[in-house]
């Protein structure tokens, strides 16, 4: 379509700043321009996430046990204890999560045999059947989000992303005197 501008669309947080800066002029709104899209951006990319797991049968706090399985390497198990510690996993609710996978054939649990007090969840063939699948297209589901970023935009994001973790981490460490 020749003469058709392409036009650029403001979002909404640039509508906020500038209401802000109508009503409360004196106050620096710049952090919004990071962190309100950042929180809008995250909203939209879990939506997107749950969709894509839930298609799967699965909860999205149930695929964290599960990657976190697959990627402990074979035998693919983890003591409770484990898996809360594996990053994405918070130990409030693990063994709900193990319950649940374990009833849908995707994990067991078994007794340490040198140690029958530690108990493992471990990956059934079903299970490990099923993470591979879903991570597949849960990669292909971000590589689609991320489309209109360039590889070296996303490498500069990821760097950026990184070091605004560190920050918000060190604000709540200096907040309270400890870690927050």
């Amino acid at each position: 379509m020749a003469g058709k501008k392409t036009a650029v669309r403001r979002d909404a947080v640039a509508s906020i700043i500038e209401d802000w800066a109508r009503e409360r002029p004196e106050l620096d709104t710049s952090p919004l321009e990071v962190l309100a899209r950042l929180h809008r951006t995250f909203l939209r990319y879990q939506a997107g996430l749950t969709d894509a797991i839930e298609r799967h049968g699965l909860a999205v706090a149930g695929f964290d046990v599960l990657t976190a399985l697959r990627r402990a390497g074979a035998p693919y198990r983890l003591t409770a204890g484990q898996l809360a510690d594996s990053g994405l996993i918070s130990s409030a609710g693990v063994t709900l999560r193990i319950d649940r996978l374990e009833k849908d054939g995707l994990i067991v649990r078994e007794r340490d045999t040198g140690d029958r007090r530690v108990v493992y969840s471990r990956l059934t063939e079903a299970g490990l059947a099923k993470v591979d699948e879903v991570f597949a297209e849960h990669l292909e589901n971000e590589r689609r989000m991320l489309a209109e970023l360039t590889p070296a935009e996303r490498r500069q994001l990821a760097r950026l992303l990184s070091k605004l973790e560190r920050s918000i981490v060190a604000s709540g460490e200096t907040a309270d005197g400890g870690e927050g």
